[in-house]
């Protein structure tokens, strides 16, 4: 059966991943899984990601961070999802914790973080948020 939010699965395997206490974690790869790694990755949520070859197919290795034994992400919530697409503009993009925490926004100009989005004037589709 195909899967219909392989983006909601990506950010479930994280979140089981670190209840789990997994040092690293697999999923398969896209593209779009990728440049929403790269912002976890350049905002200190994850300590890294890698290419491998899972079952003959492309697949990421997700490098989980933890501080002080309690996981670095402590809640990730996908917030457009298929049946309901969320969009904003620049300036009303939400800020989640008062900027502790971040959204994932697919812009025109690629996947960035709501402070890299409100800084390059763009808005779009909100993915997810994190904190």
């Amino acid at each position: 059966m195909a899967m219909t939010d392989p983006l909601g699965d990506m950010l479930t395997r994280i979140r089981n991943g670190q209840q789990a206490r997994k040092d690293s974690i697999l999923s398969p790869a896209s593209k779009l899984r990728a440049r929403v790694l790269d912002v976890l990755q350049r905002e200190g949520f994850i300590r890294g990601y890698s290419e491998e070859e899972l079952a003959g197919k492309a697949g990421l290795r997700i490098e989980l961070k933890y501080f002080e034994g309690q996981p670095a992400i402590k809640h990730v919530a996908r917030v457009s999802k298929p049946g309901r697409r969320v969009y904003s503009g620049s300036q009303d993009l939400p800020r989640i914790r008062n900027g502790l925490g971040i959204t994932i926004v697919s812009t025109p100009r690629g996947v960035l973080s709501d402070a890299e989005a409100r800084e390059n004037n763009v808005g779009g589709e909100v993915l997810a948020e994190v904190f």
